[in-house]
C-alpha cells in the first residue's frame, strides 16, 4: 500500500506535512531505520499534543495566557518560590487539593492562578477559568431554568476550576448557598484555584452568612495551599516605570502627617 495513503488512513497529518523535511534530515544525519521511525513518530506526537493543548486552552476560557516563567518574583519577594515550584509539579491536581491566593489588587494573584491552570492544561488536564460573577450567573440561570444539577455537574467536570475575583462584589444569601453547593460537589473530586482580595475573616461578609462562609472554608481549606501575597501592585509598578506615578514617599504629605 502506498505510503501517503497509509499515513492518511492513520490520520498522521503532522507527519505528512513534515515528511520531506524529515527524510532530508535523516539522509544528512545518516539515520538508521529505527532512529528515523522514532523521529517520524515524535513529530506526529508533538503535533497532536500541541493541537490538544490549544483545544484545552480554548475550552478553559482563560482570558490571556500567563506563565510562571513570566512572573516577576523579584518584585514580589514575599512569595515562597519553593511553594510555587511544588504547585507547578501539579501534585495538588492529582490529589484534588485546592490553591487559594489572597492579597490586594494587582499583586499577581490572577497571573499565578492562570499560570498554574496553563501548567495543568499542558499536562493534559481539563481546566476552566471563570470569575465569581460568571460562576454565579451560570448557577442562578440554571436554577431558574430548573437544570441546576446539570450545571453543577458541568462545573465539576474540569479537573481544575479557577474562580477569580472573590470579594469584589458581595453575594446574596441564596447565591452563597449555590456557591457552597459547587464547592461541596467538587470536594475531594477536583481542584479549585481561588483568588480573593479579602482575608478569610471577611468571608462572612462576602457570602452574607457566617455559617455558609464557614462551611465553604471548611471544605476549601481541608486540603489546600494558601498563599497570602503582600506586596505592591504590578499595575502601579508599570505606571511608575512610565513616569505616570510617583512613589508615595516622594509625594507631598499633609501638614499633620509630616
Amino acid at each position: 500500500m502506498e505510503l501517503m495513503h497509509l499515513m492518511r488512513q492513520l490520520k498522521m497529518e503532522y507527519l505528512i506535512a513534515n515528511l520531506d523535511a524529515l527524510c532530508e534530515q535523516a539522509a544528512k544525519q545518516e539515520l538508521d531505520y529505527r532512529s528515523f521511525l522514532a523521529e517520524a513518530l515524535a513529530t506526529e506526537w508533538a503535533g497532536r499534543n500541541q493541537k490538544g493543548l490549544e483545544s484545552r486552552l480554548r475550552q478553559a476560557r482563560i482570558p490571556w495566557i500567563k506563565t510562571l516563567e513570566q512572573f516577576d518574583f523579584d518584585f514580589q519577594p514575599a512569595i515562597d518560590r519553593k511553594v510555587i515550584r511544588s504547585l507547578a509539579g501539579l501534585a495538588f491536581v492529582q490529589r484534588a487539593e485546592n490553591v487559594i491566593l489572597l492579597g490586594p489588587p494587582g499583586v499577581g494573584k490572577t497571573h499565578l492562578a492562570i499560570a498554574l491552570g496553563v501548567k495543568a492544561a499542558e499536562a493534559g488536564h481539563r481546566v476552566l477559568f471563570l470569575t465569581l460573577e460568571e460562576v454565579m450567573n451560570r448557577l442562578k440561570r440554571a436554577q431558574q431554568e430548573k437544570r441546576l444539577e446539570r450545571q453543577l455537574q458541568q462545573l465539576t467536570y474540569p479537573k481544575v476550576l479557577i474562580v477569580d475575583e472573590i470579594g469584589y462584589l458581595p453575594l446574596e444569601r441564596q447565591e452563597a448557598s449555590l456557591f457552597f453547593r459547587l464547592v461541596a460537589r467538587r470536594y475531594e473530586k477536583g481542584s479549585i484555584i481561588l483568588t480573593s482580595n479579602k482575608g478569610f475573616a471577611d468571608w462572612g461578609e462576602i457570602f452574607a452568612d457566617q455559617v455558609v462562609a464557614t462551611a465553604i472554608l471548611d471544605r476549601l481549606l481541608h486540603h489546600a495551599t494558601t498563599l497570602n501575597i503582600k506586596g505592591e501592585s504590578f499595575r502601579l509598578k508599570e505606571k511608575r516605570k512610565a513616569g505616570l506615578l510617583t512613589k508615595a514617599a516622594n509625594l507631598p504629605q499633609p501638614e499633620g502627617d509630616r
